[in-house]
């Protein structure tokens, strides 16, 4: 994590065209990683090197405008990535973005430590993953999922989420400290904190589960080959995953392939304590979001809409308003506004990609 760090460096960027030709541009670019489940989630210093590539592009059955600009939206999404502060500022990390079936933009800013199969602690990443499992076992009735609990208001509050590293079951990590201890008071508020989901956990019979065992019942519904892992028993930011693998869960939602594709923001609740939402006591986002099954809703006022679960490492994935597309910034970092820095060149990337058009 070095600060202070520049270079000048070139990068080739290759795209395929939508027709099937290949080009690629020449560029110069100005240069400039604990088991958390209780705030979402790095950062680093400036950026040495820089390395895109992208791969086949959606063809005339997508959005025919997206796709008649998806060369400049690449070039854009790239050039964000590897030149725009928020991102710099990050470095290194691993990006990627696509669609329901392809990666169309990917790469590792900074050095290669970080790519597609690094398996890294992605913390409250990890809540997204039991909110589809919830709403995976429950498809066929929404309105039997506890939904206190799902949205943080149960009152499963310790205001300091004890680590689970040490803990042989999902139990015990409920009983670890203070993980387990009901505040009445905040029963029907929401309060950002790792209890909710997991005295949940417990009560839909996961308590005796072990890691291994967890993530085998997490994947009897949400999929074997997306290669879900934990590295502690706690729902709400146990998991260590690839990239890749994450990937693979944002796509099977993309493509409805899970109900929570089909309900994402669904029943949202407000999340900013203030006088606009009273209900709210606690949270870590910065911003008036709102929080649904697992994750949240990026609708405050400069907000485009898009559904994410940033993790405390800096693990920042997402899908947009118009569940298209997602992405992915991958990194592992312990400062306490690591999660919030990735959000941001998360976002800038975003922005890069759905605002470009082809001149």
């Amino acid at each position: 994590m070095g600060k202070g760090r520049s270079a000048e460096i070139g990068a080739v960027l290759c795209v395929w065209l939508v027709a099937g030709f290949a080009g690629c541009a020449q560029r110069s670019a100005g240069v400039g990683s604990h088991d958390a489940g209780t705030t979402p989630g790095g950062a680093d210093a400036a950026m040495a090197t820089g390395s895109a590539d992208a791969a086949s592009l959606p063809d005339a059955a997508g959005d025919a405008a997206v796709a008649s600009d998806m060369p400049a939206r690449v070039t854009a999404a790239t050039q964000a990535a590897t030149t725009q502060p928020p991102c710099m500022a990050i470095s290194p990390f691993y990006w990627e973005l696509g669609d329901g079936t392809r990666v169309l933009a990917s790469g590792s800013v900074g050095d290669n430590r970080y790519s597609a199969t690094t398996a890294m602690g992605i913390a409250s990443a990890s809540k997204w993953v039991f909110g589809a499992y919830v709403v995976e076992r429950f498809k066929d009735k929404l309105s039997d999922i506890d939904f206190a609990a799902m949205t943080m208001q149960s009152g499963y509050t310790s205001l300091s989420f004890a680590s689970c590293l040490s803990t042989t079951s999902v139990q015990a990590c409920l009983t670890a400290g203070n993980n387990g201890k009901l505040t009445p008071a905040r029963v029907g508020h929401f309060f950002y904190d790792g209890g909710h989901f997991q005295k949940y956990a417990v009560d839909l019979g996961l308590g005796a589960d072990d890691d291994r065992k967890l993530a085998a019942d997490i994947s009897s519904l949400l999929g074997t080959e997306l290669g879900l892992a934990y590295s502690s028993p706690q729902l709400a930011g146990g998991m260590r995953v690839k990239p890749a693998d994450y990937r693979a869960f944002l796509q099977k939602m993309l493509s409805k392939r899970l109900a929570l594709g089909g309900h994402l923001g669904e029943r949202a609740v407000c999340t900013l304590p203030g006088s606009t939402c009273p209900s709210a006591l606690s949270s870590p986002a910065p911003a008036a979001w709102h929080y649904s099954y697992g994750h949240w809703v990026e609708d405050d006022g400069n907000g485009d809409g898009s559904f994410s679960s940033p993790g405390y490492y800096g693990f920042y994935p997402w899908i947009d308003a118009s569940q298209t597309h997602y992405g992915i910034v991958a990194r592992q970092d312990t400062a306490s506004d690591a999660y919030k820095k990735s959000v941001a060149c998360g976002q800038e990337i975003r922005r890069a990609f759905f605002g470009a058009t082809a001149h």
